[in-house]
Order: structure tokens, then sequence, then C-alpha cells
């Protein structure tokens, strides 16, 4: 796509259209007369001033790569945007490329079709008409299209049906093929992803932009753990149906910038269904990630605590070994995890089940300090014995 520069605010005492055109050399967009093959056209639209030089400008590009259309043909256009409006019912806003699109033509627009009921313009004034290179905003459709869907006027109403239906028996197969049946040549790959956890989620916006950005974001939070599915989105409340299809497949509901209807709520309630609703992108993804890190089994990192040497060792009746230790380095902590090491042999790995100071039952004893030691359900204490002393702290994930 060819790619013409307006350099806007000439009138401006600050005006630098040379640093403005140094900066998009960061993006290979060079001027002509650096060497370069990006027309920069320098405007004031205040003034007026250069807006002429750039209708030039535009047409010489049109002429020097033959863009032409030819208006006398079927309408072809290709959707910028689509919606669902509470009044008007799907609503697409079509960048038409060839032909011209009149009031009442049948169209056709990836699983959407239909016939245009009405067209308003940019100006938000409504048209009869639309010729190439217009942008307008069709209503009419049976459903809502998918951004960058193409958009084809047809002959008559049943044959767009029969495309529509078509294109979504293709899809159907699609999905069918790619949960196919276990076989010999894909066991391994089954049991490969076995070890994944599915998150699955089904999105629902107000416009189909915000759906596909949402599910875009979403879909990039998969790990190797966690693979973040998104099982259905689409343009609309959330309805009793999107409930009971995540409380089939166990999924939550995400709703960007629309609410729930009264079915879908209360089926939601009823079915314990997650209904979360957002007005800002980033909620959402950071919700997600929550969810993601609570899915895994937490991670636990080894924290030592300190070293204490025994010194002695005393049979004490109805509580085994007890070992009189000094504490080298750090501290030993009651109901901490212990390891008895013997010529730096793991000899016993548990629980510290007493730590006495004197006669009294101590939290913890500190380095430089000495302190009677007793280990759960261990008594082969000797001397010269190294008790390592330590907890394990969880990872956040």
């Amino acid at each position: 796509m060819p790619i013409i520069i307006a350099i806007n605010k000439m009138d401006k005492e600050a005006a630098n259209p040379d640093r403005v055109k140094q900066d998009l050399t960061a993006y290979e967009l060079i001027p002509e007369e650096w060497g370069g093959d990006t027309i920069m056209a320098p405007v004031s639209a205040v003034t007026g001033e250069g807006v002429d030089n750039l209708l030039e400008m535009i047409l010489l590009v049109a002429d020097m790569r033959q863009l032409r259309a030819n208006p006398n043909r079927m309408a072809k256009g290709v959707i910028i945007e689509a919606k669902l409006d509470k009044s008007r019912g799907p609503v697409a806003t079509v960048l038409l490329q060839n032909g011209t699109l009149h009031v009442g033509d049948n169209i056709v627009a990836g699983m959407a079709s239909g016939r245009v009921r009405a067209m308003v313009s940019d100006r938000g004034e409504r048209v009869d008409e639309a010729g190439p290179s217009m942008p307008v905003e069709v209503s009419g459709f049976n459903d809502v299209p998918s951004a960058g869907d193409d958009m084809m006027a047809v002959a008559d109403d049943h044959l767009g049906r029969e495309v529509v239906q078509e294109r979504r028996d293709k899809v159907k197969a699609a999905r069918t093929a790619a949960s196919s049946k276990v076989s010999l040549d894909n066991l391994f790959s089954h049991i490969d992803q076995g070890k994944i956890i599915n998150l699955n989620i089904i999105i629902k916006a107000d416009v189909q932009g915000s759906v596909e950005a949402v599910k875009q974001a979403l879909e990039k939070l998969t790990t190797d753990e966690v693979r973040v599915r998104v099982l259905h989105s689409a343009v609309g409340a959330i309805t009793k149906d999107d409930v009971n299809l995540a409380s089939a497949f166990g999924a939550i509901i995400i709703g960007f910038n629309i609410r729930p209807d009264s079915s879908g709520m209360e089926t939601a309630e009823k079915e314990g269904v997650d209904v979360r609703l957002y007005r800002v992108i980033y909620q959402a993804i950071e919700d997600i990630q929550k969810a993601m890190k609570g899915l895994l089994a937490p991670e636990y990192k080894e924290a030592l605590l300190g070293h204490a040497e025994v010194r002695n060792t005393f049979r004490v009746t109805g509580a085994g070994t007890v070992a009189g230790c000094y504490v080298q380095d750090g501290k030993l902590q009651r109901n901490a995890e212990v390891r008895l090491l013997r010529d730096h042999v793991v000899v016993f790995e548990g629980k510290l089940s007493s730590l006495r100071r004197f006669k009294d039952d101590v939290r913890e004893v500190a380095s430089g300090y000495e302190c009677g030691v007793s280990l759960d359900a261990f008594n082969d204490i000797k001397e010269g014995d190294i008790v390592e002393c330590f907890i394990m702290e969880e990872i956040e994930r």
C-alpha cells in the first residue's frame, strides 16, 4: 500500500518538517528529496497551505500505480469495523474498493449476508449509493460480520445465503478436523498435550474490533503450562447460549463494554459460570494472568536459615535424644525444616520438634547462642553433627 505523508501544522512558528522527516526514517519512510520513494507534503489545515499540492500528489501516485476502479459494476469492499446497534441491528463500516453499492443491493460479508437497508456517509448523511474509495456505514446484515471480511454485492438473496452456508460448513468441517479422533500416528501429540492445562474463554464485546483486540491479547498469554483457548468470540450481549457453552466447557466469560441480558445473568448465577465485565483491556489481561497462576501447582524454593553444631547429646525420658547445640550462623527456628548432616552426608530430613534455651521453649535462637534441639521422631544424633535449618518459600508464578 503506497504511503503519502501529510505533515500538518505548518502555520505554527515552531513547525519543523525536517525533524518529522528525520523521525520517520526510523520506520523506513524516506522522503523523495533524500533519495527515498515516500512523498511527504507539508500542509496547514488552518490556512490551507499545501493542500493543493497534497491533492496533486495523491493523483500522481494513483496515476503512477494505475489505481483505478470501475463504478459501473457490482460493489466490492472490505469491512473496516462492525458492531451490533440497539436500534439498527448489525451495522458495518465498509470501505468500497470497486463498483457502486446501492440501497437495496444483496450483500455477503464473511458469515453474514443481507440486503442494504440504509447507508450513512462519513459526514453522517444518508446516501443512496456509494462509489469506489468511499467509506459508508451499512445496515441490513442478518449477523455481525468480522472486521477484515471482504464484502460483495450479489445478484440475488438466495445466492448470498448459499455462499454463507457453504462458508459455515467449511468452518464447521475445520473445527471437526481439529478435534479429530486419536490414532496411532497422533497418539504421542495427544499425550503430550495432556500435560497442558486449558483455560477456556468466551469473549463478547460491543464492536468487532474490540473482540479481536481482546482475543489476540489473551491468546498471547499462553505459556508452556497453561494454554488460553478462546472457544467463542462475538459481538453483542452475553446470552443464555453463551452461558450454556461456558458451563459445558468450564469456561470463563469476558464481556468488554457490554452487559449480560436478563436470561444470561440468571443462567450464569444458576450454572455458577464466572462472568467478568471490563471496560479496560489491561484489567482483563491482569485478571486472566492471576487466574492462570491459580491453575498452576505452587512452586517452592528453599530458604536457608542457619547452621548449628551438636556439642553434646542427652537422653530424656519421653522426649528421646536432645542435642545441645551451638548456632554457628543465621538462626534456628522452631517448626522449621531441618537436615542433620554427618560428614556432609544427610542422615535425616524433617521437622525441628522442639527448641529450648535453658528450660524455656523459644521460637528461635540466633547465631552465637547455645540451645537444646530435638528432631521429629529421630534420635540417632551424635556429637559433631551439623543441624541445617531451612524453610520452603512459595515462588510467585
